[in-house]
């Protein structure tokens, strides 16, 4: 009689615990990983609707449904045959504390892209993207910021603490280079003429073709180490109604993925899904598509 126990963990329901079933490991760094996924459900700088504290767990659960998957269509490769990738879990920081966050949360990007892995980061709300572009940063340098959001993010009011504020600070501590940094899909206001990054608003990106998106963010940040944030609040609403700070007239979920796919040949040093909140999700929709677009980074990355 078969060994019911040397089944393989390939249920859509039963123990979805890591990101597409990869292997999950409590310290990634000394690991042989290419990749490291890292959990931060962190959502204490929200100025919203909260619960992306619960992101990251629901975009792990939503993977399941990707995790049978081969070869990820369109791509020509298994991503697993690929490159190597393990799941570390969550972050782990003292609640309601976001100074002992700020620091764990460095300190811990820092250690594991040290060792020569990349990470792929998995939120929480947008202020989890400072920090680990402080620690990208450590690494690799001044990057550009391929930023995919509803708001710019840039504010200079606001609390220490706030999602609303990382790219103002990030440029004034010369993490990122906004002259060869986009930002798509933004229709909330800014200040157009003391903006520094380059915007590709909704209206002109869902005018656009996503090969045309896709070339002029690639002509714009060239050679240079690129980060890629998505906030899914991006998406539209009828795609992604699970975040802090929905805003209609967003980009499609299709568009996300055809533009991500054009970027390839960029220099990908970094990368994070922020922003899905499981109180407000419909049927797990939002959490799918963060976990789509997470593995889609990921081939982006292993294509290299």
């Amino acid at each position: 009689m078969e060994d019911v126990f040397a089944r393989k963990d390939d249920s859509l329901y039963s123990n979805p615990y890591s990101f597409l079933r990869l292997p999950m490991v409590k310290d990634p760094r000394d690991t042989a990983a290419d990749v490291v996924i890292l959990g931060m459900p962190y959502d204490m700088a929200t100025t919203g609707r909260s619960g992306a504290r619960l992101g990251p767990d629901a975009v792990r659960r939503a993977s399941v449904n990707l995790a049978w998957e081969g070869f990820r269509y369109p791509w020509p490769f298994d991503l697993r045959e690929r490159c190597n990738i393990v799941d570390a879990g969550d972050l782990v920081f003292t609640c309601g504390d976001s100074e002992d966050f700020l620091t764990t949360a460095t300190k811990a990007a820092s250690e594991i892209l040290e060792t020569g892995k990349a990470l792929l980061t998995l939120g929480g709300d947008h202020f989890v993207t400072l920090p680990l572009l402080r620690a990208h940063y450590a690494k690799h340098g001044e990057m550009a910021l391929i930023h995919f959001d509803a708001h710019t993010d840039t504010y200079s009011q606001g609390s220490r603490y706030d999602h609303g504020t990382m790219f103002y600070h990030a440029p004034n501590e010369g993490l990122i280079d906004p002259g060869v940094s986009v930002q798509i899909g933004i229709r909330t206001d800014y200040d157009r003429d003391h903006h520094a990054f380059n915007v590709i608003c909704a209206e002109a990106a869902n005018d656009m073709t996503p090969d045309e998106i896709a070339s002029h963010v690639k002509a714009l940040v060239g050679a240079k180490p690129a980060y890629v944030t998505f906030d899914i609040d991006c998406l539209d609403p009828a795609f992604a109604p699970g975040t802090g700070t929905p805003v209609i007239g967003g980009i499609t979920s299709n568009k996300a993925l055809r533009i991500l796919r054009g970027l390839r040949g960029i220099n990908l040093v970094g990368m994070d899904v922020v922003e899905v909140s499981p109180p407000f999700d419909n049927s797990e929709i939002t959490a799918l598509a963060g976990a789509t677009i997470a593995t889609e980074l990921l081939h982006l990355w292993a294509a290299k």
